[in-house]
């Protein structure tokens, strides 16, 4: 018997008839002699809806006693779904048992609606395991030290279902979602793009970084650190479909490359609209001020992504970095009232009309002019480059937000990957 970790989004958790099938298309995976551990979110809308209730009674503040209990009331979006569950698996003749993440317990750090799982004890779970029972584990929380319950961020649903599969060691995580794979890039943007059959873990976690919405990126790290065989498919295809075909179908995350990857050179070109840009404009250029820059900003626990200082003149440099747009406006407000006064710049300006494409490949590694053919096609389309960030099988650009779908669609057609690869 195979341990085998299913998650399913809230798409696939929006209604009654879908949670129903979900039940039945658990339910087949069991009889088929699998051991079943299902992560689900909340069903889709809802989390938005409690937090615009929160929103509603009061603003956001700083204080940790108000993050406490947005993170207590977001939690329940997924305790609701995974008792949903467990109600129309016991309906399909199914013993099923829920727990939410401080009865299993997930244990997590106390940075609250951003916490990191530390530890899962997982002897509960093996029990009902043993006993026949289908286990249901809430996605997207935890509990930390002095018993808060704590949530994991967006998409950290993604991120309980690897960890839960890793803790256990289960044959495969199966994440089910409303698209049926990895894609090219978004067919919503690109029509002509190609779902993947594998992709890289490789790969995988630079186009998450770099804006793809199918897996979060956190979710990918725990894979490819713990070796969790990982499977992206959909959960609107029949319920009853042959387990053996569904079982190969979506797209496996790979742990090696293999020689259809080595043939494509770019696999995917991944976008992000949620993207800031911050610039400190006349800066000393001495020793230490980007620590005391960046310093500051990591210490609100904010995530910087690419970063850029130009070149010194008269001894005054401008910094610029990105940021997620959501932390665009306090990250402002930190730099230009506790910073900029002891730093002897000039001004903080910002951009949040900004976006970051990137392309991303394995092949990048062993072929060269990549980078070049990437900028000869923004300028041909007449985009121009405010950043640039590398690694060895991505490069991304910052660029202006309303250039970023007419981005995309060059870039996939100046790589052929709307092309199967021979």
């Amino acid at each position: 018997m195979a341990l085998i970790v299913h998650k399913y989004g809230g798409t696939s958790m929006g209604s009654p008839e879908r949670i129903r099938n979900v039940a039945k298309r658990v339910a087949k995976w069991a009889r088929a002699g699998h051991h079943m551990v299902v992560v689900p979110s909340a069903m889709s809308g809802e989390t938005n809806r409690l937090l615009g209730l929160a929103k509603e009674l009061a603003p956001a503040r700083a204080d940790d006693a108000y993050w406490r209990e947005l993170d207590a009331l977001a939690a329940t979006g997924e305790q609701a779904s995974s008792a949903l569950l467990a109600i129309a698996l016991q309906a399909e003749g199914m013993a099923s048992v829920s727990y939410a993440g401080w009865q299993v317990p997930i244990r997590t750090d106390s940075a609250y609606t951003k916490a990191r799982i530390e530890a899962i004890d997982d002897t509960r779970v093996r029990a009902d395991l043993a006993a026949g029972r289908v286990v249901i584990v809430t996605g997207f929380q935890g509990v930390d030290a002095l018993g808060n319950i704590t949530t994991l961020g967006r998409g950290g649903s993604d991120t309980s279902a690897v960890a839960v599969a890793a803790a256990m060691k289960a044959a495969e995580c199966l994440i089910y979602t409303d698209v049926d794979g990895v894609y090219t890039t978004d067919p919503r943007v690109v029509p002509e793009a190609r779902r993947l059959h594998t992709v890289s873990f490789e790969e995988m976690l630079e186009m998450a970084s770099m804006g793809s919405k199918v897996l979060q990126i956190r979710s990918v790290e725990f894979a490819g650190k713990y070796r969790v065989p990982l499977r992206v498919l959909s959960s609107f295809t029949p319920w009853d479909i042959d387990i053996v075909e569904e079982a190969k179908s979506g797209t496996l995350i790979t742990f090696e490359d293999d020689e259809h990857m080595e043939q494509a050179i770019v696999s995917g070109i991944a976008f992000n609209r949620d993207e800031a840009k911050i610039s400190v404009l006349g800066v000393p250029d001495k020793p230490g001020i980007a620590y005391q820059i960046l310093g500051a900003v990591a210490d609100a626990n904010v995530e910087v992504d690419v970063i850029i200082q130009n070149i010194s003149k008269e001894g005054k440099t401008d910094f610029s970095f990105t940021v997620n747009r959501g932390d665009f406006t306090r990250t402002l407000e930190l730099l230009r009232t506790r910073v900029l006064p002891g730093l002897g710049a000039q001004e903080v300006v910002g951009d949040a009309k900004i976006c970051k494409v990137s392309i991303v490949g394995i092949g990048m590694r062993s072929h060269v002019g990549i980078a070049s053919k990437m900028f000869r096609c923004l300028s041909e389309e007449g985009i121009n480059i405010q950043m640039i960030s590398t690694s060895e099988i991505k490069t991304s650009v910052v660029i202006d937000e309303k250039y970023m779908e007419l981005a995309v669609r060059a870039l996939h057609k100046a790589f052929d990957l709307d092309q199967t690869p021979v």
